[in-house]
């Protein structure tokens, strides 16, 4: 048990410095970009529209949750269903803080073949999705989340210029909260992923993982390794950049290049955010939804493997552990030091003026996210103050215990 908690303490320490500065850029674009703007600009799912989505979810957080309702919002506000898919899957797989962390726990081939693989699953989404879910289904969910959120359709835009924006203090204060708020928000998943891979990577004897994952049958084992992935996945309860300690753990242990890569992408195929898109765009919906992702998340994770194998860049050694196992002075060490006061600045900058949020923004009471108020998922009244709420899965939480 020691050893294991050791090897997830070395795996936390060797990725702090790209958490820290992947969440801050997150929080950084999350306060200054217009949502509106953004689904202005998603409006259809041609390919101009779907390389903006792609950009603008790349630039946005990488919480699983976070992306779910954001995508949500963005639809309901009339951007394309399948734009708003490929903007919720580009947040979670092709954010810079998971192309760090993977580079950091997996290799600079991992970081590579999450572009590559992103690339290919987007484009698969993008040709499959509209005509998997046909108009009548989407026109369905619409109308229904528009209906829901008709208070917050009709709030005028006061988000400015992007000039103005930089120059705001307070949106620099809200930048800052981001950060901390989205670190909040995720803290059980990192703690989680963490703890669990070192689990894996210690204490789970190799036969486990080849009564599940196929090994040593060539063909059959790059596929059937690739379409499990999002299965284990979505088993593991464990969603946005926990995946990857828990992806380091796998790859350890003989799974496949393409199944790694395939577990890697199925972050939003976790049981707990399927039940959410059954809520938000109803059960059909959702079960095209579930199938065409899970077809091109493993497809994705397949290309990716044959591509860098073609090219020489699959890994022929496996590590024997997934971190060192002890501390030393590289640059690792001195970038996490810079990192640490780099994040002792954003608390301090988010804290500034009082430790409540600004006017415009609230404090989501179950998981501690800031959310903006004019464009909250979910809110609640409970006569006394309004509630706001940065998902459905929050807000359904807080109702489970309000008497």
């Amino acid at each position: 048990m020691w050893h294991s908690l050791d090897e997830a303490f070395f795996m936390f320490w060797q990725t702090l410095w790209a958490l820290v500065l992947g969440f801050t850029l997150s929080g950084a674009v999350q306060a200054f970009v217009s949502r509106r703007a953004m689904a202005h600009a998603m409006g259809d799912h041609r390919p101009p529209a779907i390389i903006r989505a792609s950009l603008f979810g790349m630039a946005s957080s990488s919480c699983s949750y976070a992306a779910a309702s954001l995508g949500k919002s963005l639809f309901s506000r009339g951007a394309d269903f399948t734009t708003s898919i490929v903007f919720m899957v580009a947040s979670t797989n092709l954010v810079i803080e998971l192309g760090l962390v993977m580079w950091l726990l997996l290799g600079w081939q991992f970081a590579v073949a999450e572009l590559i693989g992103g690339a290919i699953m987007i484009v698969l989404l993008a040709m499959m999705l509209p005509k998997a879910t046909g108009a009548a289904l989407i026109d369905s969910a619409r109308a229904q989340q528009q209906q829901q959120d008709l208070t917050q359709a009709d709030e005028p835009d006061s988000d400015g210029t992007l000039r103005a924006r930089l120059r705001d203090p307070a949106r620099r204060r809200a930048a800052a909260r981001y950060t901390l708020s989205d670190l909040t928000m995720l803290r059980r998943e990192i703690l989680i992923g963490f703890v669990v891979a070192g689990f894996l990577a210690v204490g789970v004897p190799t036969s486990f993982w080849t009564s599940v994952f196929v090994t040593g049958h060539g063909a059959l084992t790059t596929v059937e390794n690739a379409v499990v992935g999002p299965v284990v996945a979505f088993a593991s309860f464990v969603c946005s950049i926990g995946n990857v300690p828990l992806a380091a753990a796998l790859w350890q242990r003989g799974v496949s290049f393409g199944g790694v890569v395939a577990f890697v992408f199925a972050d939003l195929l976790s049981l707990p955010l399927v039940l959410i898109y059954r809520k938000l765009y109803g059960a059909r919906l959702t079960l095209r939804l579930v199938a065409v992702m899970w077809f091109a998340m493993s497809a994705a994770g397949l290309a990716t493997e044959l591509v860098m194998r073609a090219a020489g860049g699959v890994p022929s050694h496996r590590p024997k552990l997934v971190a060192p196992e002890h501390f030393a002075w590289d640059y690792t060490t001195v970038l996490n030091i810079l990192a640490v006061v780099a994040f002792a600045l954003v608390v301090r900058a988010g804290r500034r003026g009082g430790t409540a949020p600004d006017e415009s923004y609230a404090i989501d009471p179950v998981c501690g996210m800031q959310v903006e108020r004019a464009h909250a998922p979910a809110t609640y009244d409970d006569g006394a103050t309004r509630i706001y709420f940065c998902s459905e899965r929050c807000h359904d939480h807080y109702l489970e215990k309000v008497p």
